[in-house]
């Protein structure tokens, strides 16, 4: 297996036609997971779409610097696959980098493959509620740029002002040993121990069924 950088045309092919979602997060970064000259999988990294995270992890410094993983996708999700795309792809990203990712708290998730490749674990993330387009994957921040405040408190049947499910929250810092020393002492999140459950697997198949964590 090998990790290499792949093109934005075939990153969106690839994601289009495989990722449940059908919709391109932005991205930065794209790397694809190669077997015998298949592409089995793609990751992505790209500027989380929330301003206020990129500032509230590291501070106002390292801002530029956060990237969010924020698509990972196997065809066939084999054993190590996930862990070896995210290991070998952490090490072609620009330094100095903060890597931040999320693994889905309400369907059992607790991010293993994180545990796995030496993330740093933070803590869920905290309460909030948010607008969804009912029957709709798009993006709360998407479904507000998109649909006014109006709109949405009375289109009750189109649209629901719910509960964000918590999330566990992973953080890698990349740098010299320099740059790491002082991203650690600038971490806004206190590091705690890995969390623990009965299932062990990091889905991240095609289908909706298995590939539950959706960036």
């Amino acid at each position: 297996m090998k990790v290499i950088e792949i093109k934005y045309q075939e990153t969106e092919e690839w994601l289009l036609k495989i990722h449940y979602a059908k919709r391109m997060p932005c991205i930065t970064y794209s790397y694809g997971l190669y077997e015998d000259g298949i592409l089995e999988g793609i990751i992505t990294y790209g500027a989380p779409a929330s301003p206020s995270l990129c500032k509230g992890i590291c501070g106002e410094d390292y801002r530029n610097s956060v990237l969010e993983l924020n698509r990972l996708c196997l065809l066939n999700n084999k054993k190590n696959q996930a862990s070896f795309l995210i290991g070998n792809s952490l090490k072609l990203l620009p330094k100095p980098s903060i890597v931040v990712s999320y693994a889905d708290s309400s369907i059992n998730h607790h991010g293993y493959v994180y545990q796995a490749t030496n993330f740093l674990y933070t803590g869920l993330s905290d309460k909030h509620k948010e607008w969804r387009m009912n029957k709709s994957n798009l993006h709360s921040l998407q479904v507000c740029k998109l649909y006014s405040t109006e709109e949405r408190k009375s289109n009750p049947d189109k649209f629901t002002f719910q509960e964000r499910p918590r999330k566990h929250r992973y953080i890698y810092i990349i740098g010299d040993k320099k740059q790491k020393k002082e991203m650690l002492s600038k971490l806004n999140y206190n590091i705690e121990p890995y969390p623990k459950g009965d299932n062990k697997n990091y889905e991240v198949g095609h289908k909706p069924t298995v590939q539950g964590l959706l960036f």
